[in-house]
């Protein structure tokens, strides 16, 4: 199955209004980068075991770790869980940034170190939000 097909599946699975929301979201990363290299995990290790919610990632960024050893992964996430809808900003080296530039005008959301966590897209400001994925595009690899 490819990504797009996966990605089409993923969205299709969750119940409204949750489903249209994340198209919605889906829409906004494309816009904000249109062309980015699209990803779809399925939240599972390579043993099959679930450790994560699925994703659909945007764009791509070299994470390189201590033991000199590295891998590409997103650089913007989009995924749906129980609560609501998440929103990753990954390879951020300020982990304080989002909340402080994003959390006061974002709206009723939930800002950490790398994700932006809410119940629905009425509750955010969409604007703000496409701001913090458009700084997620624009930082520079190491």
């Amino acid at each position: 199955m490819n990504i797009q097909t996966q990605i089409e599946s993923y969205l299709a699975s969750h119940p409204e209004p949750k489903q249209t929301d994340l198209r919605a979201l889906h829409e906004l990363a494309l816009q904000t980068s249109p062309g980015c290299r699209l990803w779809f995990t399925d939240g599972t290790n390579e043993d099959g075991k679930v450790v994560a919610n699925p994703n659909i990632g945007y764009g791509a960024y070299t994470i390189r770790y201590a033991d000199g050893t590295s891998r590409e992964f997103y650089r913007v996430g989009l995924s749906g869980n129980k609560t609501g809808i998440s929103v990753y900003v990954l390879g951020i080296e300020d982990k304080a940034y989002l909340a402080k530039t994003f959390g006061d005008s974002i709206g009723k959301a939930t800002v950490t170190g790398y994700c932006i966590r809410f119940k629905a897209v009425k509750d955010i400001d969409l604007e703000v939000l496409q701001a913090a994925i458009r700084f997620g595009f624009s930082i520079e690899s190491e």
